[in-house]
């Protein structure tokens, strides 16, 4: 394979081959990189560009904190741009990371002692795979919603009592509808933290059911995916 980097190029810590690729779904799949000495906070996300090209997007973290590889999930949009490059990449290819950015994600005395529910539409799920990872010992429950039950990303390694699907295409998960449905059906400790991920339309309409709940914003922390 030629390498796109020029032969005066120096790997720095903003330059990082990809180690290993995850199949998920057809659609869907984690890119492994190596750690070495990136620091980040579960919840965070970095700047991802492929060395040579002209575009980066953002991708929430995948891995934990402890974990040996730096990880992101990724989903391709069909006719899109960008992901179908990301899709055809192999392992050796050079990306270039930036990062970490942003605040969401918690402290660690607050996930020693916090009850948590933290609820993801698709690729959303990722900042909470992190935040499991760095404090396997949480108290959470995950409300995910999906299309397809296919998309219930690595549900194998939550917890099950603990993790519910929403699949709203098929009748294959806990419930069968969107997952505002069934959070409209749930009741909830009122010392519970909120923490929400994915597309804004999820996000706004989850915010307003929760407010209706009772539960004061200062309880709930967004992520928006657009």
């Amino acid at each position: 394979m030629m390498s796109l980097m020029k032969p005066d190029m120096q790997m720095d810590e903003s330059f990082y081959k990809i180690e290993d690729i995850r199949q998920l779904t057809g659609n869907a799949f984690s890119i492994k990189l190596p750690k070495a000495r990136f620091a980040f906070k579960a919840g965070q996300h970095i700047s991802l560009g492929i060395v040579g090209g002209n575009q980066s997007r953002e991708y929430s973290i995948y891995s934990g904190e402890n974990d040996p590889n730096l990880e992101v999930l990724i989903k391709e949009v069909q006719n899109g741009y960008f992901t179908p490059q990301l899709r055809r990449l192999k392992v050796g290819r050079v990306l270039e990371i930036h990062g970490p950015f942003g605040k969401f994600g918690m402290e660690p005395e607050l996930a020693a002692h916090g009850k948590f529910v933290f609820i993801a539409s698709g690729t959303g799920i990722a900042p909470f795979r992190s935040i499991i990872r760095t404090y396997p010992t949480i108290d959470y429950t995950i409300i995910h919603g999906v299309r397809y039950s296919e998309e219930a990303y690595d549900r194998d390694q939550y917890d099950s009592k603990r993790y519910k699907l929403c699949t709203s295409r098929e009748n294959k998960g806990d419930y069968y509808g969107r997952l505002t449905g069934y959070l409209k059906s749930c009741t909830f400790a009122p010392e519970t933290h909120f923490d929400l991920c994915g597309n804004s339309d999820m996000i706004f309409d989850a915010l307003e059911i929760l407010k209706d709940k009772g539960f004061d914003r200062d309880q709930i922390h967004c992520e928006v995916y657009f």
